[in-house]
């Protein structure tokens, strides 16, 4: 999640609907401006018995931030707290237990971007080597309750925590017990963003399958091969789901406002703190009637902080989130955005990809996002058949896409290689959950430690 830095008492007060619509405007940018940014999240935990850390103790999580900043990363203070860094490769931050994500800088190719979480790695396990620390790369955490695990000094995150149980029976599972890959692309125009929103949206339970990773809950199988995705069916439904009304006639800018003004806020930031405003209405924030601020109006900066608390399967802001992938290894980091770049930048890709998705109904979207964590590839099809029977024909569009974009690295190679991970995923028709499950029940004779060999950065 988004960390901010500081609030600008000089900006101006949103006046009209244009404000409202203005910072999806302003990511329209020319092909050749288009960026990829993707975030990661790993499980950190001690190696010494696999407990996980809290902040403050020694060699805990604020002591992993302080020896990040040998590395050139600068430290960003909340409550007189270092919660976040910031540096050249983007931004390291905590999600609300403690597990340590870095949202990497938009870069150019998948090359850049692969250098990058190497660089991210190498130096995490250089600080956690020194403080007993590990990762884990996997979407839940196979073995801690709730109770095992620490909350951060994070403003946001409180009002969060409060608020969930309120709406949903899983929201802290989320906050506390998940991890997720992430990428964000860029769009040309108003119609670009709406052609590449539908097909991610249509096709983010293909992501799910193809890099579900958390079959494990409390220390035995928990009947899902995503249960992360599983976890966000009971999350909050104002704020999560497979958003409809993007697939209808007419969707733009404007629909996708009216969209994020009927979900409900969480708070608002003012002089360094979050001020709690979980459930109330940013329409009513614009008319100076919100009960958290009485007489105030919302700023630029409030409106881009409420468009971060939705989470759909796919969301705008100035750019789309690609939202549907668990937490894994390496390999898998840059195995999601090769994914997603070569179905949507390169226009021949996207229209493939179109294609196969186009006439799809409402209802099996809903019945494939619902079935997808617990059957992975398996899944049933709007129309008939699994997504096992697609999956290879949409690597294949990607693959084409990326060819198309001909980004060499020094060997002279492109970024088609960051897919042959997922290759591996269809050409065995087995999920990493579903190869961990073979493990558990095999070779480990259910004994759920060896997942901290197996599944580690």
């Amino acid at each position: 999640m988004s960390t901010r830095q500081e609030s600008d008492t000089n900006e101006p007060m949103i006046e009209s609907r244009e404000a409202l619509i203005a910072p999806m405007q302003k990511g329209e940018k020319p092909a050749s401006r288009w960026r990829i940014g993707t975030e990661h999240e790993k499980f950190v935990y001690r190696k010494a018995d696999h407990r996980a850390p809290s902040y403050d103790e020694p060699g805990g999580i604020r002591d992993l931030l302080d020896g990040l900043t040998e590395f050139g990363w600068k430290p960003i203070i909340e409550g007189g707290k270092v919660i976040a860094l910031s540096g050249e490769d983007g931004a390291v931050s905590l999600e609300p237990a403690g597990q340590l994500e870095l949202s990497g800088a938009p870069l150019e190719n998948l090359h850049q971007t692969c250098a990058e979480t190497g660089r991210h790695l190498v130096q995490a396990k250089a600080v956690g080597d020194k403080l007993g620390l590990g990762y884990l790369g996997l979407g839940l955490w196979p073995d801690k309750t709730r109770a095992d695990l620490p909350i951060m000094p994070k403003g946001r995150y409180a009002i969060m925590l409060q608020h969930m149980p309120r709406v949903g029976t899983m929201g802290l599972d989320m906050m506390l017990r998940t991890c997720t890959i992430q990428v964000n692309l860029d769009y040309a125009s108003e119609a670009d963003m709406v052609q590449k929103f539908r097909v991610s949206l249509a096709l983010q339970p293909l992501a799910t399958a193809l890099f579900a990773n958390s079959p494990f809950l409390e220390g035995k199988p928990n009947g899902f091969l995503s249960y992360r995705s599983h976890i966000w069916s009971d999350t909050d439904p104002a704020r999560t789901g497979m958003l409809p009304f993007v697939f209808e006639d007419g969707f733009g800018y404007e629909r996708y406002v009216d969209y994020m003004l009927d979900v409900p806020m969480y708070f608002v930031y003012r002089d360094g703190k979050y001020i709690d405003a979980a459930g109330q209405s940013f329409r009513d924030f614009l008319d100076g009637r919100l009960p958290a601020l009485p007489g105030e109006k919302p700023r630029q900066s409030d409106w881009v902080d409420h468009m971060s608390t939705a989470f759909p399967e796919v969301r705008l802001k100035s750019f789309l989130e690609m939202r549907g992938a668990d937490g894994g290894p390496w390999n898998r980091i840059c195995a999601l955005p090769a994914f997603w770049v070569g179905l949507l930048y390169d226009q021949g890709a996207l229209d493939a990809a179109w294609a196969l998705v186009k006439d799809w109904d409402i209802e099996g979207r809903e019945r494939l996002r619902a079935e997808v964590p617990r059957l992975g590839l398996d899944a049933p099809l709007p129309g008939g058949g699994t997504l096992r029977d697609i999956a290879g024909t949409v690597l294949d569009i990607a693959r084409s896409g990326l060819a198309a974009r001909g980004r060499l690295n020094e060997a002279g190679d492109n970024e088609t290689g960051y897919l042959s991970t997922l290759d591996e995923v269809v050409s065995r028709s087995k999920t990493s959950a579903e190869r961990l499950l073979d493990l558990y029940n095999g070779k480990w004779a259910g004994d759920l430690t060896q997942i901290y060999n197996e599944s580690s950065f």
